[in-house]
């Protein structure tokens, strides 16, 4: 998910009550949920797809960080008492407390990242395996209008000293969380019913199925399915019994081509096939040789660079069908 999503939900468990329990409860809170993103530094090195959602998000950095967190938050109180800085109004810093604040943040991370069809690698380094939930879009305003409302009147009610003011942002995690329980469950009874409609029309089950969110309607899925040698896609759509439209054009795959086998010797490639869920390549040929595109169906269908696709120039020897 989005960083605005992460923090939105650690502001909301902090408005719920957690954020009392310590001292810079909230900030805490608020910092652990993007935590795992901490990631992000690979990618000037050049290891945007092969680091991303993986050490940081497994079992190890999940456990350490929170650790790393507390010491530095624990520090910086110590630090501001020293300088006299420190807010007279804050309540007292407990190490214990700012730990299980820590985990409660860092550990609704990965769980929001397993709700997109980017994929998370939860059991790294013990295994490089991805998982998908399929559920949400990688942005969802539903889930920022739920939790920003629910703080929103949270704090206002608490500023006004109103009674029960942690009731806003419980019941916007309670909505979030039933809204995400359909959406998986929705995802999940399309990708059956989308496979029979696909099983009818191909005469034989795809060998691999995604039904994904798309932005903003939580009623329609998107379709990529894996026939073999190349991808069909559809519309699965709630109306409100699910209906599916698949479309008569299909995506090759071009993993044949010899240029295609050239180019998947490469490093650059590699790593974008490790992560990759529907790579599909596409072959240019111009003045100084073969050009090979290589994309992921997931979000894209056309044979160019952008923020996933990838593109290598190799020798025009490497094919005899250019």
């Amino acid at each position: 998910m989005d960083n605005i999503s992460h923090t939105l939900v650690g502001a909301a468990l902090g408005e719920a009550g957690l954020k009392r329990r310590t001292g810079l409860g909230m900030a805490v809170l608020m910092i652990a949920a993007n935590l795992p993103d901490l990631d992000v530094l690979a990618i000037p090195l050049g290891q945007n797809l092969t680091f991303r959602r993986g050490w940081t998000h497994g079992p190890v950095g999940l456990l350490v960080l929170p650790v790393l967190l507390t010491l530095c938050t624990v520090a910086w109180d110590r630090w501001q008492t020293r300088r006299g800085s420190r807010p007279p109004d804050r309540l007292p810093v407990l190490p214990k407390q700012l730990l299980l604040l820590s985990y409660i943040g860092a550990l609704s991370h990965p769980f929001l990242d397993w709700l997109n069809t980017y994929g998370i690698r939860l059991l790294m380094p013990f295994s490089h395996e991805w998982f998908y939930g399929d559920a949400l879009f990688i942005v969802d305003p539903w889930i920022w209008t739920a939790l920003g409302i629910g703080i929103f009147l949270a704090r206002r009610r608490q500023r006004l000293g109103r009674p029960h003011a942690r009731r806003p942002a419980r019941i916007a995690l309670g909505a979030v969380v039933l809204y995400i329980t359909l959406m998986v469950t929705g995802s999940g009874t399309a990708s059956v019913v989308a496979e029979r409609e696909v099983a009818a029309r191909e005469g034989a089950a795809p060998e691999r199925l995604m039904a994904g969110p798309v932005p903003l309607n939580p009623l329609r899925r998107q379709i990529v399915y894996d026939r073999g040698d190349a991808y069909g896609f559809g519309i699965l759509a709630w109306t409100p019994r699910p209906e599916v439209t698949l479309e008569a054009e299909l995506l090759p795959k071009r993993l044949e081509h010899p240029a295609v086998r050239e180019a998947m010797r490469e490093p650059v490639i590699r790593d974008f096939l490790y992560w990759s869920r529907f790579p599909f390549f596409h072959v240019t040929d111009d003045a100084d040789g073969l050009v090979v595109f290589v994309n992921d169906a997931r979000f894209s269908r056309e044979p160019a660079e952008g923020w996933a696709g990838r593109s290598i120039r190799v020798a025009r020897e490497a094919s005899d069908d250019p």
